[in-house]
């Protein structure tokens, strides 16, 4: 009887640098490989008007599984899809085609490990064994020169203990044939949107920075394109608090975040730029970047369920926070009556991507300004970000709440503040991006747009914008900002 392994595709979208997948086509005389869509990622959130994973990040999703499926097929596979209970219908799918093991990446936060725990419990009794790799950041979990249970609480400790003592892996190889089950197994039809009860079509909105499309083969195009035929990683550091456009930054998370991207790929792309092209501070700061991702997700992996509580890493219980669900929905659709915030947030709304600088500055505001329970924003953000990756989005919202282990607190133990309006004008000078997002405001001069609120009635009908009706009125006093000289 050939030996069988299922290979359980979950955030590791691609064929590339894969090493669970690797193995299973090396160990293997036959691989069959799966992806589920859990209903689970579908729901409302709790108390909250959103769902888990909204349409930006669905349809990313589905496009990256047809891309992985596609491939699959010109390797002589396919990809079987399903949709429900993930450790039931592995276990079932073993079963059925007496496979005798499962392989898959292994993940970090809690939803993920008690799928992990779930599916070895069912699999016990079909005597199938489940082997779990880890490939999803740049770093091997084992290759770290510490316990995970002695990872550094500050960033730049860790950066400096791994940069110094510990190496990258050498990227693996795509297979070049991959050897489906001789008995066929029916593949099952790819969801859509409808499948998941969204509207039938995406509508994507031409203001957006990037077209997100999922899958390995536009990630591979993208890191070609943005190293090699524009240069562009070449001034990365100078661009990357961009606002606006496609090329300020290199927007690899999305595809990082499904592993349509292996970090290692990218990693030894730019060692190779710098050998061929140019070795600069730029080209370091992407693998620093790279390096922050793998923090927060050694921190995840150290600290369990704590980034996902009010309390934080930092099990703070005195921190107190507001929820109300009016104010909230304010920052959340847009509306707070700041220009600055409003404009990151219908742009992550309209298109399911926000900068990493306006994140920091909507966070800080939520937290730091309305007092709101960071939880809350951190589940809107994973409900809208297609670059959602729990441990990165959860890990910077406990450092922006002041929960989280992050050194440059204030002594007071108060969340790293940010002064809205000195962020606005230094990042959005001339008031283009705030423009861009909120058309409503497109008149006001750029050293009045972004503390619009004072503007006299007089002015208002200058600039055609009736405050209170065409944009909102402030939810807090904006003045506090040019009086108060706490810079970030």
């Amino acid at each position: 009887m050939p030996q069988r392994i299922l290979y359980w595709f979950r955030n590791d979208l691609r064929l590339h640098d894969n090493e669970g997948f690797d193995k299973a086509v090396a160990m293997a005389d036959e691989v069959i490989p799966v992806f589920v869509f859990d209903p689970s990622w579908f729901v409302d959130v709790d108390d909250l008007a959103f769902r888990k994973t909204g349409i930006f990040r669905t349809n990313f999703l589905i496009e990256a599984v047809t891309d992985l499926r596609r491939s699959l097929q010109s390797k002589g596979a396919d990809l079987i899809v399903r949709t429900g209970d993930p450790a039931k219908i592995l276990a079932n799918l073993a079963e059925e085609t007496g496979a005798t093991a499962i392989y898959a990446s292994k993940e970090v936060t809690q939803e993920e490990t008690d799928i992990e725990s779930d599916l070895s419990k069912r699999l016990k009794p079909l005597n199938v064994d489940l082997d779990l790799f880890w490939g999803a950041t740049l770093y091997h979990v084992r290759d770290l020169p510490f316990d995970i249970s002695r990872l550094p609480d500050v960033f730049t400790q860790f950066r400096n203990k791994v940069e110094k003592y510990a190496q990258v892996r050498e990227t693996i190889p795509t297979p070049q044939r991959v050897q489906g089950p001789s008995t066929p197994v029916d593949a099952g039809p790819m969801p859509t949107l409808a499948s998941f009860d969204f509207p039938v079509e995406l509508t994507k909105d031409v203001r957006a920075a990037v077209p997100f499309e999922g899958g390995e083969t536009v990630a591979l195009a993208r890191l070609q394109r943005y190293i090699w035929e524009k240069d562009l990683i070449r001034t990365y550091k100078d661009t990357r608090n961009g606002m606006l456009g496609e090329e300020y930054s290199s927007k690899f998370s999305a595809w990082l975040a499904l592993g349509c991207l292996s970090p290692r790929l990218i990693y030894g792309e730019v060692k190779r730029y710098e050998e061929e092209r140019v070795k600069n501070d730029s080209t370091y700061w992407l693998i620093f970047e790279l390096i922050w991702r793998d923090f927060f997700r050694f921190v995840a992996l150290r600290y369990g369920t704590r980034i996902f509580k009010p309390s934080g890493i930092r099990h703070d219980l005195n921190r107190k926070w507001r929820r109300d669900p009016d104010l909230f929905m304010r920052w959340a659709e847009g509306e707070t009556g700041i220009p600055f915030i409003d404009a990151n947030m219908r742009e992550m709304n309209q298109t399911g991507f926000m900068s990493n600088r306006g994140r920091q500055n909507v966070a800080s505001f939520l937290v730091s300004d309305l007092g709101i329970d960071w939880t809350w924003g951190a589940a809107y953000f994973e409900s809208l970000l297609v670059d959602y990756d729990p441990c990165s989005n959860w890990g910077n919202w406990n450092y922006v709440a002041g929960v989280g282990n992050d050194p440059r607190q204030s002594h007071d133990g108060q969340a790293r503040y940010f002064n809205i309006y000195s962020q606005a004008t230094r990042y959005d000078e001339a008031g283009k991006y705030v423009k861009h997002w909120l058309p409503e405001l497109a008149q006001v001069p750029a050293e009045k747009v972004h503390l619009v609120s004072n503007l006299s009635p007089a002015e208002q009908s200058q600039y055609g914008v009736a405050l209170g009706d065409d944009y909102p009125m402030p939810v807090i006093n904006p003045n506090k900002w040019t009086k108060a000289e706490k810079h970030h």
